[in-house]
């Protein structure tokens, strides 16, 4: 399926994202203005390159329930919910957050990720009652601060952004009223708030312990789901391999650490850079996924070629010894 292009990018001040986020702004124009709106409940986000699926049928939520890691029976309609898909080995192959309204599972997931997860679960459909569709033609994301507020539309509840998305037809998005914020302001505030994105803050070996997820996309009282033993046996244990950190970089230089980008203390390197912005308030901020026994006080450098290094202090979100989440204690 192509990259469909934003109509919000005809808007005055629009600079167009690149990379993942191509097809929706970067920016209007002021992505720390942008922030503070969002912060202030006066503007919403263009998510329209997100991938949209809808599951129906009468047996999607014992479906989904036996299927992820999260527990969908008797999922109430309207209560939003994250969910992953894991490998036999626990890695994570697949996020896809929703909502049901009652006769629908709506999701939606990276871009480009919907068709390999359709093809996925179109495989496990057997005796089951469900219809799997990949509407991205037809539907796409907003996302507004706070609470929802009679959106006509199916909308999540509030997450950990302290805000909510809106599955609304694609055709209306031309005449959606506000000021909009762009793609570069909303990534500031979700490296605020400690929340990963697949694909960018994580790889082909990452385990949902390692992430911050256990309890927010993984139930911990659930039954049997393909990956649970590794899910189960490092959160039963403890000492993931690798931990989350959000990083307060030193704002030295003028750029920021691209995707990738090494992690060292010394001459050693820990781990990567996933993602990063420029915040309103903290400045620099990144996630990195850095070696579980790092010390929580080291002084980390980010190091690439040609590029000046940059250091940054640590922030836990992912408990060094148990892997638990601890973003709430912070």
């Amino acid at each position: 399926m192509s990259r469909m292009r934003s109509p919000l990018l005809d808007r005055p001040g629009a600079v167009e994202a690149d990379g993942l986020d191509a097809g929706v702004a970067a920016h209007y124009g002021s992505d720390l203005r942008e922030q503070r709106a969002l912060v202030a409940g006066e503007a919403f986000v263009d998510l329209s390159h997100r991938d949209v699926v809808t599951i129906t049928g009468p047996d999607r939520l014992t479906w989904l329930h036996a299927l992820t890691t999260q527990y969908f029976e008797g999922l109430k309609p309207g209560t939003s919910t994250t969910a992953l898909l894991l490998s036999p080995t626990g890695h994570v192959e697949h996020v896809m957050y929703g909502v049901d309204d009652g006769e629908t599972f709506w999701l939606h997931t990276e871009p480009g990720a919907a068709a390999a997860l359709v093809e996925w679960l179109q495989k496990m459909v057997f005796m089951s009652r469900v219809e799997i569709a990949d509407v991205t033609d037809d539907y796409a994301i907003i996302w507004r601060p706070g609470a929802p507020e009679g959106e006509h539309l199916t909308r999540s509840g509030d997450d950990s952004l302290g805000g909510h998305e809106v599955f609304l037809p694609r055709a209306e998005l031309a005449g959606l009223e506000g000021a909009a914020a762009g793609i570069w302001a909303y990534e500031a505030l979700r490296i605020e708030a400690g929340a990963p994105r697949f694909g960018l803050d994580t790889d082909e070996r990452a385990i949902p312990n390692e992430l911050g997820w256990l309890g927010v996309g993984v139930h911990l009282e659930k039954g049997c789901y393909r990956g649970q033993e590794t899910v189960a046996r490092v959160h039963n244990l403890g000492r993931p391999p690798r931990r989350i950190v959000r990083l307060l970089l030193d704002g030295s230089v003028d750029h920021l650490p691209a995707h990738g980008y090494a992690v060292r203390v010394g001459d050693k390197q820990v781990g990567v850079i996933g993602s990063a912005a420029r915040h309103h308030e903290l400045g620099p901020i990144a996630l990195a996924l850095i070696k579980r026994n790092v010390d929580p006080s080291a002084v980390l450098e980010i190091v690439a070629e040609d590029q000046p290094t940059v250091t940054a202090t640590q922030e836990l979100l992912v408990d060094p010894e148990a892997g638990l989440h601890v973003r709430a204690r912070l």
